[in-house]
């Protein structure tokens, strides 16, 4: 793919660098919690829960090590490609003029995507954790709404902003 966009840096602001701080620190805290209680974990822990949060998949207690794992991966992936702002793709034509305000805003969007991300897999992470231990957690019934509605409206959302920023 070859593009034409000015390949400028985009500068933190004061929120990004808050929103980075906060999903490292969820990150380490997500591995610091794993490590700790590893060893107070049964052989098989739930690894799969309903729409209603009961565990009804289960597996050996070394896959409790994934999922920090995955989301890591993850971060560190979104974190580059952050860096990028111009591979991104957009709803306008991206000249010198526009290109700022438009990878500012791509750059923030997925910097909260990011964020979001980090923090669902530590509380997946807390609560499987805590259901091998037989706390009897159960992903509430907002659980799943919640997730799939703020799937659902954040674009929305975004797409009515990126209309407005370009107008």
């Amino acid at each position: 793919m070859k593009s034409n966009r000015p390949k400028i840096q985009v500068p933190f602001q004061t929120f990004d660098i808050i929103l980075e701080l906060i999903s490292i620190s969820f990150i380490i805290l997500t591995w610091v919690y794993t490590i700790i209680q590893y060893g107070n974990l049964p052989e098989t822990i739930p690894t799969h829960f309903n729409a209603q949060g009961i565990a009804d998949g289960f597996s050996d207690r070394i896959t409790i090590w994934l999922i920090p794992g995955i989301v890591t991966v993850l971060y560190s992936g979104l974190f580059i490609l952050n860096k990028y702002p111009h591979w991104h793709n957009y709803m306008v034509n991206i000249s010198e003029e526009n290109a700022l305000k438009n990878y500012r805003f791509s750059t923030r969007v997925l910097r909260i995507v990011n964020f979001l991300c980090v923090i669902l897999f530590t509380y997946i992470t807390y609560h499987i954790i805590q259901n091998a231990k037989g706390t009897a957690l159960n992903l509430s019934s907002y659980f799943m709404p919640l997730v799939i509605g703020i799937s659902a409206i954040l674009p929305i959302l975004l797409l009515i902003y990126m209309k407005k920023l370009n107008s």
